[in-house]
């Protein structure tokens, strides 16, 4: 398996990001059982901009009026389609806790036309895809989406899709890298 390339902007530390993203960065760290990610301290390298984005962020994801399961297909399948590992496996982790089951993940990846989805489902990962594939979405993809969605569950849905696909785009343009697993603690051996 070859190196990833190098980052093109390393994460930074306390002093190049500040408490917000040193702070948070950790917290997701032990959430997720991984170093700290390196979204966010390479993000947090512009403090202002860091604390815009994460309260924009956290509005649409956990926060967002989406069920969270959807929320997640949304993700998954932009990162799918953007082929973006970073997001996908730290969504996959999220997913799983929102009620994604390891199959459903997979079915996610296969898209909107795999067997099983319910007709919502198929709804937002046909609309994830139109907007992935054009920009836009046909008369006939949002007739399909409004079916089972509300007017304001559309413009989130959209604006997460949209959100996610910029994510990729910054991850794969700032080569930012993989978190790695955090390393079990053990207690040393105390002798009585």
């Amino acid at each position: 398996m070859a190196e990833p390339p190098a980052p093109r902007v390393a994460p930074g530390g306390l002093r190049q990001v500040g408490p917000l993203a040193w702070l948070v960065s950790r917290g997701a760290a032990l959430v997720e059982g991984t170093t700290p990610p390196n979204l966010f301290l390479t993000l947090g390298r512009r403090r202002k901009l860091f604390r815009g984005w994460l309260h924009f962020a956290a509005r649409l994801m956990p926060a967002g009026g989406l069920p969270r399961r959807e929320g997640e297909m949304v993700i998954l399948r932009v990162a799918h389609l953007r082929d973006c590992a970073y997001e996908f496996e730290h969504h996959s982790k999220l997913a799983r806790r929102a009620g994604l089951s390891a199959a459903d993940v997979e079915r996610v990846v296969a898209g909107p036309d795999a067997g099983g989805w319910t007709g919502r489902d198929r709804a937002v990962l046909a609309a994830v895809d139109a907007l992935h594939r054009h920009r836009d979405l046909d008369d006939a993809t949002w007739a399909a989406l409004r079916a089972h969605l509300t007017e304001p569950e559309c413009v989130e849905l959209c604006m997460l899709a949209g959100h996610y696909d910029m994510l990729a785009t910054v991850i794969a343009a700032l080569r930012i890298q993989p978190d790695r697993p955090r390393r079990a603690v053990r207690p040393k051996n105390r002798r009585r």
